[in-house]
């Protein structure tokens, strides 16, 4: 499958004025990058293509491959990586309109599901895509939903570190302090990928869409860590990537615990300074003090 992944341009200097106290001064600042993405998506037989607009999102320039890819993956419009044959910025007279557009060309002998598409895909960074149908809908559309599981062990003080690993490699939030994160860890607390986004939700696709280009779904066997809350649409993404387990610095909405308990997942809460709370704890899952979390078959 051939990728085209433009030059990230993820961060911004701007000049501005720092008022601190009773004095101000002139200052070069570092800000996120906020700008459209639209993800189109081309199907058909040859010489028979149509061309369909499936979604605008507002993200941080940069891993749009890995983003519109994640995205189809947790819509389940896609659900296997050979279904895409080629992800590009559409060539435009105008080279902001052409980074700002992708198109997935998906293989000839493949039929999206776009009948799963039944939300408005119209996605901000503050909530992303909201409105699905049900819960049950999700799980019809769920490919890893009875993956087994393997039992794995982790240590509190694994957990504990997990939060402040998980900031020190965000490389964008460290320049300018406005960005999301979503990163997945083993269940030593070793991290094995990370994606930041001004969007929440971007930011795991982006990480999910890694996974599907390098075979590593589903990713039952790691731990997810949110930068931010857990809302359903991030907890809706995790169980479509085989995900069991979800540790959020911020606070889970209420559909998210509803959901993480339908697919019998693993969500904590408020994971910082040494504390976090339990919001579910699958029957996968035991959490102790000194030995383990762990995933049962």
């Amino acid at each position: 499958m051939k990728t085209n992944t433009l030059e990230n341009k993820s961060v911004q200097k701007i000049d501005i004025v720092k008022v601190k106290e009773d004095k101000s001064f002139l200052y070069t600042d570092d800000i996120s990058v906020e700008e459209p993405l639209e993800i189109r998506i081309s199907y058909g037989s040859k010489g028979q293509r149509v061309s369909k607009n499936i979604s605008v999102t507002m993200r941080t320039p940069g891993n749009d491959a890995e983003l519109a890819a994640g995205f189809l993956f947790t819509e389940g419009i896609i659900s296997e990586y050979h279904q895409i044959q080629t992800i590009d910025h559409l060539q435009a007279e105008c080279s902001r309109n052409r980074e700002n557009i992708i198109e997935v060309e998906l293989a000839e002998d493949f039929s999206p599901q776009l009948n799963h598409a039944d939300r408005n895909f119209y996605t901000t960074s503050s909530c992303g895509v909201c409105g699905k149908g049900s819960i049950e809908s999700i799980k019809t559309v769920s490919t890893f939903q009875h993956i087994e599981r393997e039992q794995h062990t982790l240590l509190f003080e694994v957990l504990y570190q997990l939060s402040g690993n998980l900031q020190s490699f965000q490389n964008n939030f460290s320049a300018t302090g406005g960005i999301h994160a979503s990163g997945i860890f083993d269940f030593e607390g070793q991290l094995l990928a990370l994606r930041e986004d001004v969007g929440r939700h971007n930011a795991l696709d982006k990480l999910i869409g890694h996974a599907l280009f390098t075979g590593q779904l589903p990713l039952k066997d790691q731990i997810l860590v949110l930068s931010g809350r857990a809302s359903f649409e991030l907890i809706q993404k995790a169980a479509m990537a085989g995900i069991s387990a979800v540790a959020a610095i911020g606070a889970p909405s209420s559909l998210a615990v509803d959901l993480a308990k339908e697919f019998d997942m693993t969500l904590l809460g408020f994971l910082r300074d040494n504390r976090f709370n339990i919001y579910n704890e699958s029957s996968f899952h035991n959490i102790v003090e000194k030995q383990s979390l762990s995933m049962d078959e």
